[in-house]
């Protein structure tokens, strides 16, 4: 995964804006549709090439030792003792149905501490081999850092199990332990089972209550440590973590916090009490909530929606409302966020979906099921908007070639490799969107469809075999579907180039394209420019293009 830095804007803190756009959604098992906790993680990263991670279950020796190399960089940063034991690790989800998504908020430059030795993403994977629910993986996460260092800037992470959802929010002390002896700052709190929540490279933990100690985790010196650095020097309840650690300005909410804004307001009415906030302009907003309970209970195929948002029906939305989204109506832009015009500056909106997404899951934890069957990651190689969620299940022990292709890289194709092929049918559809989108979406959503309704009916099936039959059972399902899925795009990738080549259309019927009456194909039909476009052009160029009458 390459790194998705964000550093916040104000003066206090470290000036530059980068590339990244991670976001994640969580509902509590009472907030929903089946009873289950649910969260969800778009990891969004210029140029990125994402496969499905696979980390067996293991034994090992007193003095095995396990080498650490930054997730993003692949840089060596040291190596620390192995656990005794080690669980089953596929994507984010282990054998347990532990689930740990991130979202990178950088925070305060001085509080990267460059001589850690595990970072954001090492510190997910090694915890999910060694937790067993949520509330052990946060005693994980804070343990290791606390020991060893934390190599990153700061972060958010959604820690959940089948019976509770966490976010956990933590930064490094800076690298001078002559300044500071201590390695780490760190705040974790319970998502209520009834509440939907959120985070999207914004720090979102605020002000939290010091004795809830069931539902509130936090470092000893996380007060303390802002206090010796002269940031905080109000009453120990007056506390706010993000405003002292990782100020929430401009970039932070219209960038950042609309994301999770866009989440709430799609199961929540009364949410315009907070659109000041989201827009970012209003110096004096109301801070949104940290959660919010929904008028409805939410399902997987609604977070699903959710991730494939572009702040439709919003003030925010990403249409045809402007000359960015071109002459099909795209709701992308161009890549950075910002830019300038005659030295001023501006920004591109920042949606849930976007183009850079390498990967993306949805994560269903269900506690009433045997934890083999409970677990289910659903995943997608590329923009959520631009795939089909296949599942997996937690007990997988091999990978689906199509997500672990041999060869395939961020340098080399491959038709057998999924990021590969659903890029390759995704950046014919952006440039074309409004005419070519309905073809992908009519898969995509067939595809999707035929799980949801296949899931009881293998599910129960599984339940009734034998541990081992299960796993087996599972694992080819999942295998099975995600090829199917590659199957798919591929061929929706040659229908596309045929049916929409050189920016015509060929006529079709009942699914068949048609031919002439001596065998030809049929007359393509040339929509040419929507009436809003024509109407666009005619404005910018005047009498330019006018055919004499």
């Amino acid at each position: 995964m390459m790194k998705k830095r964000l550093f916040l804007l104000t003066a206090a803190f470290v000036t530059g804006l980068y590339a990244m756009a991670c976001t994640n959604f969580i509902v509590g098992k009472k907030a929903s549709a089946d009873g289950s906790v649910i969260c969800s993680y778009n990891a969004d990263s210029y140029g990125a090439f994402m496969w499905l991670y696979h980390y067996p279950a293991a034994k090992h020796q007193k003095g095995d030792m396990r080498k650490i190399y930054e997730w993003d960089t692949n840089k060596y940063l040291g190596e620390i003792p192995e656990a005794e034991e080690t669980y089953n690790v596929i994507g984010n989800i282990n054998e347990w149905q532990v689930t740990i998504g991130e979202t990178t908020y950088g925070g305060r430059e001085e509080m990267v501490d460059s001589t850690g030795l595990i970072d954001y993403g090492s510190l997910i994977y090694i915890t999910l081999q060694r937790s067993k629910s949520a509330r052990e993986a946060i005693h994980t996460m804070t343990s290791l850092v606390e020991a060893y260092g934390y190599y990153s800037e700061g972060e958010t992470f959604t820690i959940c199990d089948p019976d509770e959802a966490w976010i956990l929010e933590m930064q490094g002390c800076g690298p001078d332990r002559k300044v500071s002896k201590e390695r780490v700052v760190w705040v974790a709190r319970r998502i209520p089972d009834d509440v939907i929540c959120g985070h999207a490279n914004q720090s979102r933990i605020g002000q939290f209550p010091l004795k809830d100690k069931e539902n509130v985790l936090y470092s000893k010196n996380v007060i303390k440590y802002a206090r010796k650095m002269g940031w905080f020097t109000g009453k120990d309840e007056e506390f706010n973590w993000k405003n002292t650690y990782a100020f929430p300005d401009f970039g932070g909410r219209r960038i950042c916090d609309a994301r999770v804004w866009t989440f709430f307001n799609r199961h929540v009415k009364g949410m315009e009490r907070y659109l000041p906030w989201a827009l970012g302009k209003d110096k004096d907003a109301e801070d949104m909530p940290l959660w919010v309970k929904p008028d409805s209970k939410v399902s997987v195929a609604d977070v699903m929606a959710a991730m494939r948002d572009h702040y439709e029906g919003t003030p925010m939305a990403i249409d045809s409302t402007d000359v960015g989204a071109g002459i099909w109506q795209m709701p992308y832009r161009p890549t950075p966020l910002y830019y300038k015009v005659d030295g001023k500056k501006y920004f591109n909106e920042r949606p849930v979906s976007t183009q850079q997404t390498a990967w993306t899951f949805v994560s269903q934890m269900r506690s009433w099921l045997p934890r083999e069957v409970g677990g289910c990651l659903w995943f997608g190689n590329d923009d959520p908007n631009m795939v089909a969620y296949t599942p997996i299940y937690c007990s997988m022990t091999k990978q689906p070639e199509c997500y672990n292709t041999p060869g395939a890289d961020d340098l080399t194709f491959s038709d057998k490799n999924a990021f590969w092929v659903e890029n390759w049918v995704a950046n014919m559809v952006y440039p074309r969107y409004s005419v070519l989108f309905p073809s992908l979406k009519e898969v995509r959503d067939s595809l999707e469809n035929s799980y949801f309704k296949q899931q009881p009916v293998i599910e129960q099936k599984a339940i009734n075999m034998e541990a081992k039959a299960m796993q087996q059972y599972l694992n080819n399902y999942s295998i099975e579907q995600a090829q199917q899925m590659l199957a798919c795009w591929k061929k929706l990738a040659t229908y596309l180039i045929v049916k929409y080549n050189d920016m015509a259309v060929k006529p079709e019927v009942n699914g068949q394209f048609t031919k002439g009456k001596y065998g030809l194909g049929a007359t393509v039909k040339r929509p040419g420019y929507s009436p809003s476009f024509a109407r666009r052009i005619v404005k910018e160029t005047g009498d330019r293009y006018v055919v004499p009458e």
